[in-house]
């Protein structure tokens, strides 16, 4: 280690295992500390390197400590001409321990405080690797607030029990989730490759499907991307229970006669090797001897759903031959206005993927939705059936899930709290984050403070990805931005000149 920073001191009630104060002896013309920086103190009674995070800074002076003297002193000028005020001034900052690392080089539990005297230190990138659980092969975001280390999270603990992206409207959510596809899409075979599907509600990955001029960061021949108006679900593929996910108020003798029918219906297909769509099924049940007033319900029904267009004989694209590893597979739903159209498409897509995954036909996957809260409220939903059920059992399987929300509170809490990695960028809703104290308890308050201040392009990183909340600076991004992140004064420009025909 370089220079000692500071040295602790003995203070009311401190030092403990828990927090200890420290005085800045290093001062270089700069800042020596910041808070949520990392920390190292030297010390025998922890028999190794105890580290801690820097949870508070103060600044005091003896000579500014009483409000009555300050002013009385300095009707006659500044203080500083009277007293040698300005030697008197220094730092004392608050550390939280972490943990310590043994003379056998273990990450360990700290039961022993360090002692008044001891020195300590800026930790070092080694010792940060080791405590922080990062994976040098991992998946890069960025570096570590305030520390020259790169953020490299470890592949299984990031994605395989779900993450959340959490954060207000323009806080750089996409942009993060962008650079985590571009580090997936960038991962060689030996490192070990998924697929990469995303469902784009306002276009904001199809940048990924364009050619870039740079040939070292070029993504998009690792990109499929399919237009919302193109998704069609394969009826043939169907089963009554699908269809009773699309319609929620059908009841389970409707269900079990739909059953029968779609079995005589297979059994048709088969003979004659002809496919069958939804106007065939409606005919069926048409000329099925169910209750009439059932029948009538469920007629209704399968019109309403043959008015959405989105269901043929065949399915397209197909899931199976579309979902490859080390691809991203983008289905951008900006054209489709109808929320209970894009919650049926969510249903089947992700329905569909996780039995093709259970079935070993597809590869280990990333499912990446967009305003989530949308597909898996705390309400009802299509789609929340099928969320619910691969937040819980997901992982199994290697099917994952990243749920992004600029409102954390209309979530299924469900959902929520089987997302294990969360993710915040900048947010000010005190409803939120009242819910994100609640829901995860490695956020503290200092923690939640902090959130509501962060710029754009930081983030805190709490969960099954590391082992202590960590604050990063976002890498920049390879791929092309966007055509949404065009500033509005541009797009005005254009459309006027484009309407009025200006030069």
């Amino acid at each position: 280690m370089k220079k000692p920073i500071g040295t602790v001191i003995a203070a009311r009630d401190s030092p403990t295992p828990s927090e200890f104060k420290l005085v800045i002896t290093e001062i270089e013309n700069s800042i020596p500390l910041r808070k949520g920086q990392f920390i190292a103190v030297e010390s025998d009674d922890v028999d190794g390197i105890l580290i801690a995070t820097v949870t508070n800074i103060m600044k005091t002076n003896r000579y500014f400590e009483s409000a009555e003297a300050v002013k009385e002193y300095e009707r006659s000028g500044p203080l500083t001409t009277i007293f040698p005020a300005d030697r008197w001034e220094y730092i004392l900052a608050e550390g939280k321990p972490m943990g310590r690392i043994s003379q056998s080089g273990r990450l360990e539990r700290v039961t022993f405080p360090p002692g008044p005297g001891d020195k300590v230190f800026l930790a070092t990138p080694e010792m940060l690797l080791q405590v922080l659980g990062l994976d040098p092969s991992g998946v890069n975001l960025g570096k570590l607030l305030h520390h020259d280390v790169p953020v490299t999270l470890n592949l299984t603990r990031l994605f395989q029990k779900h993450v959340a992206i959490l954060a207000i409207s323009g806080a750089g959510k996409s942009y993060l989730t962008s650079v985590l596809i571009e580090e997936l899409l960038m991962r060689k075979p030996e490192q070990g490759r998924v697929a990469v599907v995303i469902l784009d509600v306002h276009g904001e990955y199809t940048s990924f499907a364009t050619t870039s001029d740079s040939s070292e960061f070029d993504f998009s021949e690792k990109t499929n991307l399919i237009n919302g108006p193109y998704i069609q679900l394969g009826v043939p593929k169907l089963t009554s229970y699908n269809f009773a996910s699309f319609q929620p108020q059908m009841s389970y003798v409707q269900i079990r006669e739909l059953n029968k029918i779609i079995k005589k219906l297979r059994g048709m297909s088969g003979k004659t090797g002809k496919p069958y769509d939804l106007i065939e099924l409606i005919g069926m049940i048409e000329q099925s001897e169910m209750n009439p007033r059932t029948k009538e319900a469920m007629m209704g029904w399968f019109y309403d759903l043959e008015s959405t267009q989105l269901f043929g004989v065949e399915e397209h694209p197909s899931l199976k031959e579309r979902i490859r590893v080390g691809e991203a597979t983008i289905f951008d739903l900006r054209e489709i206005i109808s929320l209970r159209k894009k919650q049926i498409i969510v249903n089947y897509l992700i329905n569909s993927l996780f039995n093709l995954r259970k079935r070993g036909e597809i590869p280990p996957f990333v499912f990446i939705l967009e305003e989530a809260h949308q597909f898996c409220p705390e309400g009802p939903a299509i789609s929340k059936g099928i969320i619910e059920t691969i937040a819980r059992e997901g992982r199994k399987f290697y099917a994952s899930l990243v749920l992004i929300s600029q409102r954390p509170v209309r979530l299924s809490t469900t959902v929520l709290s089987q997302l294990n990695s969360q993710i915040y960028l900048r947010i000010t809703n005190p409803y939120d984050l009242k819910l994100i104290g609640q829901s995860s308890e490695m956020v503290d308050k200092a923690s939640l403070d902090t959130i509501t201040t962060l710029n754009v392009g930081e983030a805190l990183i709490v969960g099954n990805a590391v082992t202590h909340p960590i604050f990063v600076q976002i890498r920049t991004r390879y791929s092309p931005s966007p055509p949404i992140s065009i500033p509005l004064e541009d797009v005005a420009k254009r459309y006027e000149k484009k309407t009025f025909n200006l030069s």
